[in-house]
C-alpha cells in the first residue's frame, strides 16, 4: 500500500512541484546537506532557488518583484507629499528626534498625529539621509509593497507550487487598493506587510512546532500595533485558534508557546506605549486624537471601539448603523459601488477557492500544514471581511488593503491545489466556477464605469467563460491546451484589476482619503455620494490653474442633511461637496451653508474623494500657500518655536511643508482636540513663542461649538491682534495688538 505525503513533488504538469495531500508530517523545506557535502555558491542559490524547483521558478520570482517595484515606483513623485498630515510629521521628525519618537506634527512638539509613530520611522530615516521629498516619503512605502508581495509568494510557495506562489504575488501586486496604498504615506502599507509576515510565521510554526516562529508572529503583530493600533489585532483570534488546534506538539507546549508569543506581542507593541504614558505630560506633545491626552484613551476610543460602534469622540461624523456617515454596512459592503472596485475583484473567487481548499484537505491529519495554510490565510480573510463589513465607525475605502494579502494567498493556494487535482471532476468544475466568478464580477465592476475602456468588460467576460469551458474538460485536454485554458482564466480574472491599477499609478493622489481606479470608480464618504455619504459623488475632483487657485467641480450624490458643514455637494443640504471658506484659491460649489469665496483645495483631488472645491477640504487636504505667505512666515521664524498656528492639522501641515518652519496645529487633525487650551495658547503668545495665527475663516474648526478650544482661541485672537492680509489669506500678528 502506497502512502502519499503532504509535501511538494514534481508533477510534470508545467506548473512545477505541486502538492499531493494526505500526510502532513514532513516539512517542506529541503534537508540540510550532510557534513562534507558541497553547497551551491550563494549567488547560484539566490538565482537558482531550490534544487527541486524548475529552472524558471526563481528567475520568475525575481521578475515578479522587479515588475512590482517598477509598477509602484512609476510616476511616484506625481503625488508630491501625498497625505500632507503625515508628511508634515515626517518633516518634523527630520528636525527633532523627540518629534520622531512621539510622532509630533511639528518640531515644536505641540501635538502628535492620531496614530503611533512607528509607521513614519522608515520615511523619517530616509528623509534624514536623503532629504525630504516625494521619493523619500513614498519610496519606503513602495519597498514595503514589494516586501509584502515577496512574503505572500514565499508562504504560498512553501506548501504549494512556484506557479501558485507567482499567482498569489501577481494578484496582490495588481489589486488596485494595494497599488494605491503601497505608493501612499498612510499607516496601511506597514500594517499590510506586518500582517502578512504574521501569517507567514504562523504557517512556519505549524510546520515544525518551533517556538521561535510563533514568537516572531507575536513581534510582527506587536509592531503592527505601533503602525495602526487595534486593527493589528483583528486576525489574532484566528491565528491563535489555528495554532492551538493544529500545531504538531503537545497541548501543554502549544499553550506555553502561545503565552510566549503573547509576551512577545506585548513587549514589541507595548514598550513605546509605556514610555508615552509614563512620560510627564508637561514635557511631551499632546496625544492627537484623544480628549484626555492619553494614548490608551486614543487606542480604545477614537481608534478602537469607536471604529466599531461609531462613537468616535472628536470625529467629524460618527458611524451610523446601516446608513451611517461612512457608507452602508452589511454583508455586501465590500462589493457595493463605494468599495467594490478597490478590493473585491477576486473576492468571490477567493471565497470559492477557500471552501474548495478546505474540502480538498478535509481528510488530512490534524497537523496538516496544507490545511493550516488555508485556515491561517482564509481565517484572516474572513474575520477582517466581517469586521469591515459591519463596523459602523469611520471607514475609508483604502482600509481594504488589509484584505489584499489574504485574498491573494487564498487565490494562489486554491488554484494550486485544484490544479493538482484537476483530474477529479469536482476540482475541474470548481476551478471553472472560480474563473467564472472572477470574470463575471470583473464585468460588473467594469460596467460601473461604462466610459472607461468600455470594450474591456466584454473581453473579461468572454475570455473568462471560454477559459472556464476549457477547465471543465481540462483532464481531457493535452498539456498545451490545458495550460492555455489556465492562462486565459488568469488573464481574464486579472484584466479588470490590472486596468484599474494602471489608472491608479498614472494619477496623483493627495489628501487623507485617496481612492484607486479611474474617475467615478468609487463613491463614498466625504463627497462619495453613497447613501449616507457627505455629498459629492463621481467626479468631485479638483483642478489647479497656473495661479495656484483651485476650482472644484460639483460633486454629485446624496448627502446627509443637517450636517451644517461649510460647502456642499449638489445632493444634500450642508453636504461636504462644495467650497470651504478659508485660505488661498477660489472654490466653487453648490453648498447651502456659508459657501463663501476663497477656499482650500478640495479633498483628495481624486474620484470619489472630497467632492466639490473643498468642502471639508481644509480638514482632509491642505491649503495652497502663496509665495507672499511663505515670505511672511519665514521672516524672523528662527526667533519663535512656531512660525504660526492654524486650526486643524492639514491646514497647519500645508504651511509647514511650504515654509519648512514649525506650525502649530490647534485642535489636531479634526480641529476638535482640546489642545492647546486657551490658557496655554495665551501663555505661548505671552512668551513670544508663536508669531502668526492663520485664519481659517470658519469660526474656529470643523464641527466645534462656540465653546470649543479652537473657537475660543480664534475669537480671542481676532479680538486682540492685528490682522494682516496677504493675497487672499488672512493672518494675525501675535506680536502686535489690534488698534482700537
Amino acid at each position: 500500500m502506497t502512502t502519499q505525503t503532504d509535501q511538494p513533488t514534481q508533477q510534470g504538469s508545467g506548473w512545477g512541484p505541486a502538492v499531493t495531500v494526505t500526510d502532513p508530517q514532513e516539512p517542506v523545506a529541503p534537508p540540510a546537506p550532510e557534513s562534507g557535502e558541497p553547497q551551491q555558491p550563494f549567488v547560484r542559490r539566490l538565482w537558482r532557488g531550490r534544487p527541486e524547483d524548475p529552472r524558471w521558478a526563481r528567475p520568475a520570482f525575481w521578475g515578479l518583484l522587479l515588475a512590482t517595484a517598477a509598477l509602484y515606483f512609476y510616476n511616484l513623485s506625481a503625488s508630491g507629499y501625498a497625505n500632507s498630515f503625515y508628511s508634515a510629521a515626517v518633516q518634523a521628525g527630520t528636525k527633532s528626534w523627540k518629534a520622531m519618537f512621539f510622532g509630533s506634527l511639528d518640531a515644536g512638539n505641540a501635538i502628535t498625529v492620531d496614530k503611533p509613530s512607528a509607521f513614519m520611522w522608515p520615511m523619517e530615516i530616509a528623509a534624514r539621509i536623503l532629504g525630504l521629498n516625494s521619493w523619500t516619503i513614498l519610496g519606503p512605502e513602495v519597498l514595503m509593497g514589494v516586501g509584502t508581495v515577496a512574503v505572500v509568494y514565499a508562504s504560498v510557495r512553501r506548501r504549494f507550487s512556484p506557479a501558485a506562489g507567482l499567482i498569489a504575488g501577481a494578484v496582490l501586486a495588481l489589486t488596485p487598493v494595494a497599488a494605491l496604498m503601497f505608493r501612499f504615506n498612510n499607516p496601511d502599507a506597514m500594517l499590510a506587510l506586518l500582517m502578512a509576515l504574521a501569517c507567514y510565521f504562523v504557517v512556519r510554526a505549524v510546520e515544525d512546532g518551533r517556538t521561535k516562529w510563533l514568537v516572531w508572529a507575536g513581534v510582527a503583530i506587536g509592531f503592527a500595533f505601533l503602525a495602526k493600533t487595534l486593527q493589528a489585532f483583528l486576525i489574532l483570534p484566528s491565528l491563535a485558534i489555528v495554532y492551538a488546534v493544529v500545531a504538531p506538539v503537545s497541548l501543554k507546549k502549544r499553550f506555553g508557546q502561545l503565552v510566549a508569543a503573547t509576551l512577545a506581542l506585548v513587549v514589541s507593541g507595548g514598550w513605546w506605549v509605556a514610555i508615552v504614558e509614563l512620560w510627564p505630560a508637561s514635557s511631551r506633545p499632546y496625544v492627537g486624537g484623544s480628549q484626555n491626552n492619553s494614548f490608551l484613551e486614543l487606542t480604545f476610543g477614537y481608534n478602537g471601539l469607536g471604529r466599531l460602534n461609531g462613537e468616535e469622540t472628536g470625529s467629524v461624523g460618527g458611524g451610523g448603523g446601516t446608513g451611517g456617515n461612512w457608507g452602508e454596512t452589511g454583508w455586501n459592503r465590500m462589493f457595493n459601488s463605494e468599495i467594490g472596485s478597490q478590493i473585491s475583484w477576486l473576492l468571490p473567487a477567493a471565497l470559492i477557492l477557500l471552501v474548495a481548499g478546505l474540502v480538498a484537505t478535509r481528510k488530512l491529519k490534524r497537523t496538516s500544514v496544507t490545511r493550516a495554510s488555508f485556515l491561517v490565510w482564509g481565517g484572516s480573510l474572513l474575520i477582517t471581511l466581517v469586521v469591515f463589513s459591519f463596523m459602523a465607525g469611520i471607514f475609508h475605502q483604502y482600509y481594504t488593503i488589509a484584505l489584499a494579502p489574504y485574498i491573494a494567498a487564498v487565490v494562489g493556494m486554491g488554484a494550486g491545489i485544484l490544479w493538482d487535482k484537476r483530474a477529479e471532476t469536482w476540482a475541474s468544475l470548481t476551478l471553472a466556477a472560480a474563473v467564472v466568478a472572477g470574470s463575471a464580477w470583473g464585468y460588473v465592476l467594469l460596467n460601473r464605469t461604462p466610459d472607461y475602456l468600455p470594450w474591456l468588460k466584454w473581453l473579461v467576460l468572454i475570455g473568462g467563460l471560454v477559459a472556464a469551458l476549457g477547465l471543465v474538460f481540462v483532464a481531457r485536454l493535452g498539456r498545451q491546451l490545458a495550460l492555455g485554458a489556465a492562462a486565459l482564466g488568469i488573464m481574464a480574472a486579472l484584466a479588470g484589476p490590472t486596468a484599474y491599477t494602471l489608472s491608479t499609478v498614472n494619477s496623483a493622489h493627495t489628501g487623507s482619503i485617496p481612492t484607486a481606479g479611474p474617475a467615478g470608480a468609487s463613491q463614498m464618504g466625504f463627497g462619495g455620494g453613497g447613501r449616507g455619504g457627505f455629498g459629492g459623488g463621481p467626479g468631485g475632483q479638483t483642478q489647479q490653474n497656473g495661479n495656484g487657485n483651485t476650482q472644484g467641480q460639483q460633486g454629485q450624490g446624496q448627502g446627509r442633511q443637517g450636517q451644517g458643514f461649510p460647502g456642499g455637494g449638489t445632493g444634500g443640504t450642508g453636504g461636504f461637496g462644495g467650497g470651504m471658506p478659508g485660505q488661498n484659491g477660489n472654490s466653487q460649489g453648490n453648498g447651502t451653508t456659508r459657501n463663501q469665496q476663497g477656499g482650500v483645495p478640495g479633498g483628495t483631488g481624486e474620484r470619489g474623494g472630497m467632492g466639490g472645491g473643498g468642502g471639508i477640504g481644509g480638514l482632509l487636504n491642505g491649503a495652497s500657500v502663496s509665495s507672499e505667505a511663505k515670505k511672511l512666515l519665514a521672516a524672523d521664524a528662527d526667533d519663535y518655536t512656531w512660525a504660526a498656528a492654524a486650526i486643524g492639522a492639514q491646514n497647519a501641515a500645508s504651511y509647514q511643508l511650504a515654509t519648512d518652519e514649525s506650525v502649530m496645529a490647534i485642535g489636531g487633525f479634526n480641529g476638535t482636540d482640546p489642545s492647546p487650551t486657551l490658557a496655554q495658547f495665551k501663555k505661548y503668545v505671552a512668551d513670544g513663542r508663536i508669531h502668526y495665527f492663520i485664519s481659517s475663516g470658519t469660526g474656529g474648526g470643523m464641527g466645534r461649538s462656540s465653546s470649543g478650544t479652537s473657537s475660543q482661541i480664534t475669537s480671542w485672537v481676532e479680538a486682540n491682534f492685528k490682522k494682516v492680509t496677504v493675497g487672499s489669506a488672512t493672518f494675525y500678528d501675535l506680536t502686535q495688538k489690534a488698534s482700537s
